[in-house]
């Protein structure tokens, strides 16, 4: 009750024409960032942290959150409708959203993203409501040794669980890893497969990479499948439902998201409480527990649960990241450590005492992420009649709209040609790779973990100087430790019984 009264009290602070202005406005901003590939959360907070100066801490701090929350919605429209990822998070939406797309329902896949975000969302803001104090604690428990646990569980799901062939799944996360390590090592200062160049050094840029992977080498299908794509359009435009009452699930489709939004948002905002995970691997840790269960459609065919179970787990760890932030001074990701710089230049020292020493800002905040939920997904429904008329575009004007696209996000990352040729090489190995049968998605999944895993997991073995005793010596570690065993054994035991079961079948016969 305590929680409750404390959440009315915040929203006393946040119901006044200049906050519920400024939470508009980010809301609006934080969608249109997510949307334009190459920017994203991070980028977007940084930019406009200078304009908050002249806010009090309490307005700032509701526009940059609302503009952060509201990020994690607009990454998902040009994932589903140029398979380009606005921000992270959106990778694994593409995989069902933009299939989907092509098979005449993108209303529907729209809706659905922003349906799962808003449940989701509000999932993960009810839990911090009740328990911010509580996650923080919780978080606080997760050291190297468990974060390296989590990282390989979640490794562990991208290279069997995506993909039809587990062994061409294994070998494109084992790419992922590599491309990833080159460049300086971040705990020695030495360089690894720089071969001489000076630009390696810096390593691979991510947001390049990943428009050039699933964007660009895009634009290579299109112009090779030209005439085919086009005679297909013009089969779909017909069905293209452009109006919003058209665009609405149906009550079937409701109930086919409705579980994994469920399960993706409650496991979505413990991963974000997790230092360093963010909604990046909340995303991917919810489509791969997504995997576990049945789905009408296979997964990455433009299943919608793959949608739901992604959007809602980005979004529910959004809003679980603010729980070490604001009870700890912990950041859960990159634009968290920028909120954290904005909180000390505004004067407060986020801790265990800031719920004490400034209930106002705290609750207003969190007061706020209702709201911004809420702004965010009546904006995100009213533009989607406009979003679905790219898809009416003829491929011989999406192809050189997208190439530009691509390259201004691959720019505007790296203010450099540098990130031009990553995301033009990285395309056209993407294009080489999903041609020959192997999917791109787990280099980029693998892509994103790996740096944490490799620094997670060295610093752990440097802590224990060496000692391979650091990954099972607490009840915590045991159990994380079970479920990594058990996700590398099950598909070696099952093969064995299948095999079994057929020379005993053969047998009869």
């Amino acid at each position: 009750m305590e929680n409750i009264s404390a959440l009315l009290s915040g929203f006393q602070v946040v119901l006044t024409p200049e906050n519920i202005g400024v939470c508009m406005l980010g809301a609006v901003l934080g969608l249109i960032v997510g949307a334009m590939p190459g920017i994203g959360s991070l980028a977007g907070v940084a930019l406009l942290l200078p304009l908050t100066y002249k806010f009090n801490p309490t307005t700032a701090i509701i526009m940059l959150g609302a503009l952060y929350y509201s990020n994690m919605y607009g990454g998902s429209f040009s994932a589903i409708l140029l398979n380009i990822p606005g921000d992270s998070p959106a990778i694994t939406t593409a995989l069902d959203g933009y299939p989907m797309a092509k098979k005449g329902r993108p209303g529907q896949a729209l809706v659905a993203a922003n349906t799962a975000s808003f449940i989701g969302g509000t999932i993960g803001i009810l839990i911090l409501t009740c328990t911010a104090s509580g996650l923080a604690n919780l978080g606080l428990k997760f050291g190297y040794a468990e974060m390296t646990l989590v990282l390989l569980i979640a490794m562990t799901s991208i290279s069997w669980l995506i993909g039809e062939n587990p062994i061409k799944g294994i070998v494109i996360t084992m790419l992922g890893i590599l491309v990833a390590s080159i460049g300086m090592d971040t705990l020695t200062g030495a360089p690894r497969y720089d071969f001489g160049s000076m630009y390696l050094l810096g390593g691979i840029p991510f947001t390049p990479f990943v428009i050039g992977c699933v964007g660009f080498a895009q634009v290579i299908k299109l112009i090779n499948e030209r005439a085919a794509d086009e005679k297909q359009r013009q089969g779909e435009e017909r069905n293209v439902k452009l109006s919003i009452k058209d665009s609405m699930l149906t009550k079937h489709d409701f109930r086919r998201i409705l579980p994994p939004i469920l399960r993706s948002g409650i496991l979505g905002t413990f991963v974000g409480v997790l230092p360093g995970s963010g909604a990046t691997t909340g995303s991917m840790m919810g489509y791969a527990m997504q995997k576990k269960f049945k789905s009408e459609e296979p997964m990455g065919t433009g299943a919608i649960e793959g949608i739901a179970a992604s959007e809602a787990a980005n979004n529910a760890a959004a809003a679980g990241a603010f729980a070490p932030l604001l009870a700890l001074g912990i950041p859960g990701s990159g634009t968290g450590a920028v909120l954290l710089g904005g909180l000390m230049m505004w004067g407060l020292n986020p801790g265990p005492l800031l719920f004490d020493s400034n209930p106002e800002f705290c609750w207003g905040l969190i007061s706020s992420l209702y709201l911004a939920n809420i702004f965010t997904l009546l904006v995100a429904i009213l533009v989607i009649p406009f979003l679905i008329k790219i898809l009416s575009v003829p491929v011989k004007y999406m192809i050189p709209i997208i190439t530009c696209v691509c390259i201004v996000g691959a720019y505007s990352t790296s203010n450099s040609m540098y990130g031009v040729m990553v995301m033009f090489v990285s395309g056209i190995v993407g294009y080489l790779l999903e041609k020959n049968g192997f999917p791109t998605a787990p280099m980029l999944l693998a892509f994103v973990l790996a740096p944490m895993l490799e620094k997670n997991m060295r610093k752990a073995f440097i802590a224990s100087q060496g000692s391979l005793k650091v990954f099972a010596d607490s009840p915590l570690k045991v159990v994380l430790l079970a479920i990594f065993l058990i996700l590398i054994f099950t598909p070696i035991v099952k093969n064995i019984l299948r095999k079994s079961k057929a020379k005993k079948t053969a047998a009869s016969v």
